[in-house]
């Protein structure tokens, strides 16, 4: 039998996520639950969970004060978020799992199996998660990375370019590595479109920093700064050759 905590400030959105785990997880007892950092605080100084479900807004605070407070906490946590573009932007760049309100049933079973195989996601990791969500317009300095068998943090402005491999993606790095992670080109090009990063043909997503120049010829194909060539798709030339004028005026 595994142990839960809840915390959630929305009084129905915590009653419905308690009887949700009652009827669907038997296996998870819920123990307690709480509305506020404070109170939460108070629970997890007793008794540490399993797991932790952890709203990210409360109304005392956040839920990363808790974490602050509780820097070795032990439980899996599985991070709760209103359906927000930004929120979940931030939680794909720190590569941390989240359950969007209002979930599905699927959604919450696939988080409660995560968390159970999870290790738990590193202080730089959570930093990245806390920095993103509190200046979701600015650029994010660093990513993270899921390889295989670890998760790799890399700065943002350290990547030259991406390259589709199926449905893998393999990072370009400025001091030389190849880093291959288990997600789909499509899913890094959604997530960096805002930050410079441009989708020029079906395979590859280019750093607009690391552009020298774009050569017409041969079909078409930009020249990088570390002296590679990356072919541009028919459909993305007019696009490409507008972004570019727009970087040299």
């Amino acid at each position: 039998m595994l142990t839960a905590i809840i915390v959630e400030d929305m009084i129905d959105a915590l009653q419905l996520l308690k009887s949700d785990l009652e009827t669907r997880h038997p296996e998870i007892e819920v123990i307690d639950t709480a509305q506020s950092v404070v109170e939460a605080a108070k629970l997890l100084r007793k008794k540490q969970p399993d797991i932790l479900f952890l709203d990210i807004m409360l109304g005392d605070g956040t839920g990363f004060d808790i974490l602050e407070i509780f820097p070795d906490l032990k439980s899996k946590i599985i991070f709760v978020t209103a359906s927000d573009e930004f929120a979940i932007r931030a939680f794909k760049f720190a590569a941390i799992d989240y359950v969007l309100k209002p979930y599905s049933y699927e959604e919450l079973d696939l988080a409660v199996t995560r968390a159970k195989q999870q290790i738990q996601p590193n202080k730089e990791r959570l930093n990245i998660l806390k920095e993103t969500l509190s200046a979701p317009e600015q650029k994010p300095d660093k990513i993270s990375l899921h390889t295989l068998d670890k998760i790799i943090i890399v700065s943002l402005n350290d990547i030259i370019r991406c390259e589709s491999d199926s449905n893998n993606t393999i990072f370009y790095l400025q001091d030389k590595r190849k880093i291959f992670v288990t997600k789909t080109l499509k899913y890094f090009a959604d997530m960096l479109k805002s930050y410079d990063f441009i989708r020029i043909h079906q395979s590859h997503l280019v750093n607009l920093d690391y552009v020298s120049e774009f050569i017409k010829t041969d079909g078409g194909y930009l020249m990088l700064k570390n002296g590679e060539n990356v072919p541009v798709s028919v459909r993305k030339k007019a696009e490409i050759i507008e972004v570019l004028d727009k970087m040299h005026r």
